[in-house]
């Protein structure tokens, strides 16, 4: 954001700079703490937590700096004191701390993720988050929590929905209406598991199984969710529509985004709310993009002349994603500007659900995102509500009740629960809080 550059100098000048602390330190965390560290004067990245302590010491040490572990709050608040970065395995210590005013979430975690954020957003600080499957299952209520509070609870920049919530913001600020906002893959096969993306994660240094969420389409699925909830936006139908250009040959020529909008045209001539959607094998990738549309035929003429065709549907087009380059403009935002990169705008219009990637049976535990065991696929929040489907952000650790076949979505019918979540409690708040005409309706406890 070309406001938050200066904003900084400005703060760190008058204040010092903001002082952040971090949870997680896997392959977005230590890309985060480098920018930080060396790019960003602006902010100081005060402590990390990581289950695994040596990953948050990595965060320090991969640029010189050698952190002190801690395990209390009246360590961390002496290391704070001291100048010196810290690190710890207690992510409720760092949520909690009161010399810090804003958190970075990016573990990719459910419960776990959850207990921090909301420790956070008790204790009155913003959050700034690249978790897109929290978001997307508990988005509304945390956002909820965060209002309550008067914080900023919001997605980051620099990932595929922060970069669409930016696009969309400059397509409305120029007066053309979005009618879907879209995400660029090239890859979707809902069967890939951990075992068949392990040399492509071995190569960047990621997980097996996140990669393999990335190309079964939970990762996306979970982006697009978190879209439509942050512009009251909708699917066309169960899983997107996902329009294929490659004919399943990653090596295939990539088809120019503006001659992508045909499998879309019916549903965009329909009215009614804007939607979220993707497409396989467009060029610029791994891109956003946003199809918008006015009803000025001078506007439309300035925009056959500016090159974006006759109309009626425009498309614009942001043509990389920068993840962790970015994220230090998302603390800038939310703590000098109370501005959100993206959050959910009410109650959810979009989540989640867990598919069967292979014949379940009763006694079967569903691992993790991207496993062996289910894949995500969109879909609209009124239909999951009266279907009783199962979130895939809430099936991980749950145990199969009975038989549920390959392709077929789950229900909450079909799994036992583990006790005492709190994911599970809260889901259940989303639904009383944002769904009060459903209240009759069963909600798993």
């Amino acid at each position: 954001m070309i406001l938050v550059d200066k904003a900084f100098e400005r703060r760190l000048t008058q204040a010092g700079p903001i002082r952040v602390g971090m949870i997680g330190a896997g392959f977005q965390g230590i890309g985060i703490a480098r920018q930080i560290l060396a790019s960003v004067p602006g902010i100081r990245l005060c402590v990390v937590a990581n289950r695994t302590l040596g990953k948050a010491i990595d965060c320090y040490t991969q640029l010189g700096h050698e952190p002190r572990v801690v395990d209390s709050a009246a360590a961390l608040e002496r290391a704070m004191a001291a100048g010196e970065y810290a690190v710890t395995e207690d992510a409720e210590l760092v949520a909690r701390a009161p010399g810090l005013e804003a958190i970075i979430e990016v573990t990719g975690s459910i419960e776990y993720a959850t207990r921090a954020v909301l420790a956070a957003i008790e204790s009155g600080k913003h959050v700034v988050h690249m978790n897109a499957e929290m978001d997307g299952t508990l988005g509304p209520i945390l956002k909820h929590y965060a209002d309550r509070r008067e914080v900023v609870y919001s997605f980051s920049d620099g990932d595929q929905p922060g970069v669409q919530m930016n696009l969309l913001r400059f397509v409305r600020g120029i007066g053309v209406t979005p009618l879907l906002a879209g995400n660029i893959k090239g890859l979707h096969d809902p069967y890939r598991n951990p075992d068949t993306q392990a040399s492509f994660a071995a190569r960047w240094g990621q997980k097996p199984e996140m990669v393999a969420s990335f190309a079964d389409g939970t990762k996306i699925s979970f982006e697009q969710a978190i879209v439509a909830n942050g512009n009251g936006f909708k699917v066309a139908r169960r899983g997107m529509l996902g329009p294929d250009f490659s004919g399943g040959d990653p090596t295939a020529p990539l088809v120019p985004l503006e001659d992508c909008v045909g499998p879309f045209s019916e549903h965009l001539a329909a009215g009614g709310p804007g939607l979220v959607d993707y497409v396989v094998g467009a060029r610029p990738g791994p891109g956003v993009f946003v199809i918008g549309t006015t009803d000025d035929p001078a506007q439309r003429h300035y925009l056959e002349l500016y090159k974006l065709g006759k109309g009626p549907w425009y498309v614009f087009s942001t043509p990389y994603h920068l993840c962790h380059f970015e994220v230090p403009n998302s603390i800038g935002r939310a703590v000098l500007f109370n501005d959100a990169v993206l959050a959910p705008a009410a109650g959810p219009c979009v989540g989640v659900i867990a598919v069967a990637k292979r014949d379940l049976e009763p006694g079967d535990t569903i691992v993790e995102f991207g496993g062996f065991d289910v894949y995500g696929v969109a879909e609209n929040s009124d239909v999951i509500r009266a279907e009783q489907l199962l979130p895939v952000g809430l099936a991980l650790d749950c145990t199969i009740a009975r038989p549920v076949a390959k392709d077929q979505p789950l229900t909450f019918a079909d799994v036992t629960v583990p006790p005492g979540r709190l994911i599970d409690r809260l889901y259940a708040e989303q639904e009383q809080v944002f769904a009060p005409a459903a209240a009759h309706q069963k909600v798993p406890a």
